[in-house]
């Protein structure tokens, strides 16, 4: 007897979407909630995300002025050209992941021409993911440990380690969980800080750069926070000669829509000369590099398998951590958010930082800030 299939109606969706969107709750946490898979979850809230733009942009609330127009032939060709011009637009901007969100059952298309239009095959739809379970979580919280304190630690050497720990593991587990994190050894090699297929990849261009004002460098990178129940993905703009935290945005899905949300608000600051990033699919889309090309602004991207070309960004991760995250080992969501917003005012305006001459981040930010406008006016 087989299962019959779930629907849910597009206000449920949207209030799910919303409730990861908020990132208060772990995807996990939601599924629970919810009974939805995670998967699903994650692939309402970039529907969401990426259509919200369009929607208040495009008319598409607007209604028919008259009985007439709604019926007439030549409306709803228009409207289904529409629905195709957003297929392939779909098609050509976003990863197989999203895309393969876009695909539902609908009385228009059926669901072989929208995988078609897409680009994806039908099979991916039907497979269903295993979340992740406790024990993965644990081997995911000592694996972010470890790697903080030895960075030089691939996959071989991290499953050894945790094998001494008493934990049965293999190195296939250990890679899978490693990359699932967004970690990789800092040491060359091979298939590391892969871009997505057809994504642009530009040249390091701080190589023996000295870094002598603010604003002449910005970088930005996505860490793994672990928390008792879960975990989260934070994104952070770092500005390299002052070290002062921009920007930071939490989220419970490893996407590129809140990388470009911390881009965004921390332009509002200022614009840099350079902007660095790592190879890694969310910051060689062209959403995210959009923004920055589009302010003139010169992409630096660290060499493949060279994590300590954004040195800056790495080091505030290892400060992060061992004086906020692990101590503190937050419950949830909503106290991680409160947690980070916290340490990053501290951090900001209250650590003293040796390598500024015992000043704070802010301190020397709003200086060069302020010199770099005189200049500007003069």
């Amino acid at each position: 007897m087989t299962r019959k299939r779930r629907q849910f109606s597009d206000k449920f969706k949207a209030k799910v979407a919303v409730e990861a969107i908020k990132g208060i709750k772990t995807l996990a946490e939601l599924s629970t909630v919810y009974k939805v898979h995670p998967n699903q979850i994650s692939a309402w809230k970039k529907q969401l995300l990426t259509t919200a733009p369009e929607f208040f942009s495009s008319g598409k609330n607007r209604q028919p002025k008259s009985e007439e127009e709604l019926t007439a032939p030549l409306y709803e060709e228009i409207g289904r050209l529409k629905m195709d011009i957003k297929w392939l637009e779909k098609k050509l901007s976003l990863p197989v992941s999203a895309r393969r969100s876009w695909v539902k059952p609908d009385s228009v298309y059926s669901i072989r021409r929208q995988c078609r239009l897409a680009g994806i095959p039908r099979s991916g739809l039907y497979y269903k993911p295993v979340p992740e379970t406790n024990e993965n979580l644990l081997l995911m919280r000592l694996i972010d440990e470890q790697y903080m304190r030895h960075p030089e630690f691939g996959y071989p050497r991290m499953a050894d380690w945790i094998l001494d720990q008493g934990h049965h593991v293999n190195q296939k587990r250990v890679a899978r969980l490693m990359q699932r994190m967004g970690l990789q050894a800092i040491t060359p090699g091979p298939h590391t800080s892969k871009p997505a297929p057809g994504h642009k990849v530009y040249p390091y261009l701080l190589r023996g750069v000295e870094i002598e004002r603010v604003h002449q460098a910005w970088g930005t990178d996505i860490t793994y926070i672990p928390m008792r129940h879960g975990f989260m993905y934070l994104s952070a703009v770092i500005d390299w000669y002052s070290r002062y935290v921009l920007s930071w945005e939490l989220s419970n899905s490893l996407d590129s829509l809140f990388c470009i949300t911390a881009l965004e608000r921390a332009l509002e600051q200022g614009t840099p000369e350079i902007f660095n990033t790592d190879q890694g699919s969310q910051f060689t889309s062209e959403a995210f590099t959009g923004v920055l090309l589009d302010k003139q602004i010169a992409l630096s991207m660290d060499g493949r398998g060279r994590a300590l070309d954004n040195v800056f960004i790495e080091r505030f991760w290892w400060t992060l951590k061992y004086e906020d995250v692990y101590p503190k080992a937050y419950s949830d969501g909503h106290a991680l958010y409160r947690g980070l917003d916290a340490y990053f005012r501290y951090y900001n305006c209250e650590r003293k930082h040796s390598a500024l001459d015992k000043q704070t981040p802010a301190e020397v930010f709003m200086k060069g800030t302020v010199k770099k406008e005189v200049h500007k006016e003069l």
